[in-house]
């Protein structure tokens, strides 16, 4: 029994009832960092992956691949490198959907303090922290500890804290004052970057570099950041399953920890974090619209 926030998670393994485990966790809004703060030496039944008992893992393949990294450096002024760098991107976005972007102009202390920022919510005293906790959609800012709690498999080891920044963005005052003012800052920088690539894609396809934005897809945007808390047994979980995204373009963040993988002709291949680089994924909505 592991004693959350006042609520107990229970895994008796002769009367197992998941739903009361998954309540008892939910209701505590303390999240999978509330877990590790009460001290568990055990991961609960509910985050155990359901291939564990066969072996049935999946590993990745040492192989001589590695995701294609995109250097943006003179996009703007130099009429040589932007067909460049639009080739390289359409040759990445038809054969892996991913790739790695440099010299993409955020800097490289906006990103960290996204980071420490992203990590400033989560560490902060629980208490704070509930007030935003939501299983609902609805709130401007809501954090929660796996959205498909109540109907995946098993849960992920890890928090999330979501928020649409545009079209329509918050007011200051509903955003969490640990992360306001970088979350708004970061957002204006993502936005710039999102149009400079949606404009690179409209040209690699063989369109008007104004098509894809003209269609709209640059102009929402949804920020998610994960928190992973120390797991004391990782071989048992994961802090993402497999899958693919819903929208039109993802604009990833790595910290230097690493764990990030994409499949890749039937292989999970590690993509190591690169300092100052930004993943781009090719989502399902534009991989839906368009073909390359």
């Amino acid at each position: 029994m592991v004693v959350t926030s006042g609520a107990e998670v229970h895994d008796d393994s002769n009367n197992y009832d998941r739903e009361k485990e998954l309540k008892a966790f939910d209701n505590s809004k303390a999240g999978v960092k509330g877990l590790v703060d009460a001290g568990i030496t055990k991961v609960p039944r509910m985050f155990i992956r359901s291939d564990v008992s066969s072996n049935n893992l999946e590993t990745t393949k040492k192989t001589q691949y590695s995701i294609p990294i995109v250097d943006l450096q003179g996009i703007e002024d130099d009429p040589r490198r932007h067909k460049e760098i639009s080739d390289q991107v359409r040759h990445a976005s038809e054969t892996w959907g991913f790739f790695q972007i440099v010299n993409h102009g955020i800097t490289v202390s906006v990103l960290e303090e996204m980071k420490d920022g992203v990590r400033r919510f989560f560490e902060q005293d629980t208490e704070v922290k509930k007030k935003y906790y939501a299983r609902q959609q609805g709130s401007r800012f809501s954090y929660q500890s796996n959205f498909d709690l109540y109907t995946a498999p098993f849960a992920n080891w890890r928090d999330t804290c979501f928020c649409m920044m545009a079209p329509d963005p918050p007011q200051p005052q509903e955003l969490p004052e640990v992360l306001r003012d970088i979350l708004v800052k970061y957002t204006k920088e993502v936005m710039r970057l999102g149009s400079c690539l949606f404009r690179v894609l409209s040209e690699a396809l063989g369109l008007s570099s104004n098509h894809l934005e003209e269609m709209g897809c640059a102009e929402g945007l949804a920020v998610l950041s994960h928190y992973y808390p120390p797991c004391p047994e990782p071989e048992l979980t994961f802090g993402t399953s497999k899958h693919s995204d819903n929208d039109f373009l993802t604009v990833l963040l790595q910290d230097q920890i690493g764990g990030l993988q994409v499949l890749y002709e039937d292989q999970w291949l590690d993509v190591p974090p690169v300092p100052g680089a930004l993943v781009v994924n090719v989502g399902d909505l534009l991989q839906a619209s368009l073909t390359f």
